[in-house]
């Protein structure tokens, strides 16, 4: 079960287990699998590495902006006027044939329409810095940050 903790307002940290759940890709959409534990209490050898929640555009520019991120829209995903679905592109991975890099204006319009929020990691269990990140509802983080399991929007159908 994860714990969450708010640090600000609409930013919570959960514990993930060792298994840091790092996309293989590097980017956001939730492709990797993310294990969460139950925290490893007292006495407890198991090393866990902090995650956080945010809608705070300048804390999401300075976390990519550190690991050579882009704002990125997926080709062929928005119209006229419409950005599509975003991603954050890193260096050396795979997004080169289907993200396109657009401005952080853009991208933070698009991030708020959408009533998204940001979990990422900023180290792994073994104290490496990470590229975890998966953009999430904001629904979702609240209803995580009150204790309730399960899609927020699920919840709602």
């Amino acid at each position: 079960m994860a714990r969450w903790r708010k640090t600000r307002p609409l930013k919570k940290k959960v514990a993930a287990a060792k298994n840091s759940g790092e996309n293989s890709n590097g980017r956001s959409g939730g492709r990797g699998a993310q294990k969460k534990s139950s925290g490893g209490g007292k006495g407890s050898a198991r090393s866990s590495a902090s995650s956080n929640v945010t809608t705070d555009h300048e804390e999401i520019r300075r976390w990519a902006e550190e690991r050579g991120a882009k704002p990125s829209c997926v080709r062929g995903t928005g119209g006229k006027g419409d950005t599509g679905m975003i991603r954050l592109d890193f260096p050396g991975y795979s997004g080169g044939d289907s993200l396109e890099e657009i401005e952080w204006e853009n991208w933070f319009q698009k991030f708020d329409e959408m009533g998204l929020a940001l979990l990422y990691q900023e180290q792994t269990a073994a104290g490496e810095q990470s590229n975890f990140n998966k953009l999430i509802a904001r629904e979702t983080a609240e209803a995580n940050a009150r204790g309730e399991r399960g899609s927020a929007r699920r919840k709602r159908a």
